[in-house]
């Protein structure tokens, strides 16, 4: 059977680290400053059980929502970041981006970046797609099953973000849209920004309709790099529909023709980039969610009552912030 994943962790620049049961992943380049915590979750440990078992850390249909509380604890501890303060978003496949505070009386706060006010932003958690602060002892997450995670720090100004990336949020510019609201709303400057992209599903495995890969080809200088077409004595016939009626998950279509496969990863990598971000400050965990159902949930492999994963990222309470 044909491998689809890198067995040395993309660049070299992670390692999986296994702790009371749990495994997580963590990126080498994020590891060095003393004042950061971060990790990618997978799927080992945990108690939940089938279609989501594991160490699921997504409210998902059919899980016990103690279930899941319980494995977040268990996550938590084995971070020792139970002393941080939980920062997360109803995702919706977004380019929304809030700044995460503290208030006097202690709670979160989230400030919706940019304007109009997004619908529920006076909620405690809000919807959106990605989070950003500067304030030690809270932990910015995003969940996903095959969407991808990215991670940002701004060493120089002590900032963080955790976006989800799905193929709308993608599409829409959301990894390109948070580095740039780092840089306005911290100062951050693009140079001194490093990302690590977490596990997600890859071109392997990513099949889509051809609309949607015309889509990304369209949307991007690059975009027929992201794409990988069959032959065109293999393509099926498929009827146009606009993206908002294709009920459907991308790339299932009726008559099983082979389709495009599309690879999200280069297209973060691309809007990173487009961000100011040196290409040798973007850090990839290579592996395929699809073909790694052993170690991660996949929405797309295992239907959507699997299991979330979960990727973190906080500033550590009480650490020194460098002098301006």
């Amino acid at each position: 059977m044909r491998v689809c994943y890198s067995q040395n962790l993309g660049d070299g620049n992670f390692k999986i680290v296994s702790r009371g049961g749990s495994k997580r992943l963590e990126c080498a380049a994020f590891a060095r400053p003393n004042w950061l915590l971060h990790a990618f979750s997978t799927r080992a440990g945990g108690g939940s059980r089938p279609p989501a078992a594991g160490l699921n850390l997504g409210f998902t249909a059919g899980e016990a929502p103690a279930r899941v509380q319980k494995n977040r604890n268990e996550f938590l501890r084995s971070l020792g970041a139970e002393v941080f303060d939980l920062a997360e978003v109803h995702q919706i496949h977004s380019t929304l981006v809030y700044r995460v505070r503290r208030r006097e009386d202690g709670e979160l706060q989230y400030l919706p970046c940019g304007y109009p006010l997004p619908s529920g932003s006076g909620k405690p958690v809000p919807e959106g797609d990605a989070l950003i602060t500067n304030e030690p002892g809270i932990l910015l997450s995003v969940r996903s099953a095959d969407c991808v995670p990215i991670l940002l720090v701004d060493s120089e100004r002590r900032a963080v973000a955790a976006i989800h990336a799905g193929w709308k949020g993608m599409l829409s510019g959301i990894a390109e849209k948070t580095a740039g609201e780092m840089q306005r709303q911290f100062d951050s400057p693009p140079g001194a920004v490093r990302a690590a992209i977490g596990p997600s599903i890859r071109a392997c495995c990513y099949e889509v309709s051809e609309d949607l890969a015309g889509a990304f080809c369209g949307a991007f200088a690059e975009g027929e790099r992201f794409v990988r077409k069959p032959p065109l004595n293999q393509r099926g016939r498929e009827p146009y529909a606009p993206p908002f009626l294709f009920l459907a998950p991308p790339g299932h279509g009726p008559d099983g023709a082979p389709r495009p496969h599309l690879d999200l990863v280069a297209a973060a990598r691309s809007q990173l980039r487009r961000a100011g971000l040196s290409p040798s400050r973007i850090h990839v965990a290579d592996f395929c969610t699809a073909c790694r159902t052993d170690l991660f949930f996949s929405h797309r492999k295992e239907g959507s009552h699997t299991g979330r994963m979960m990727a973190v990222i906080g500033i550590r309470p009480q650490t020194k912030r460098p002098r301006p």
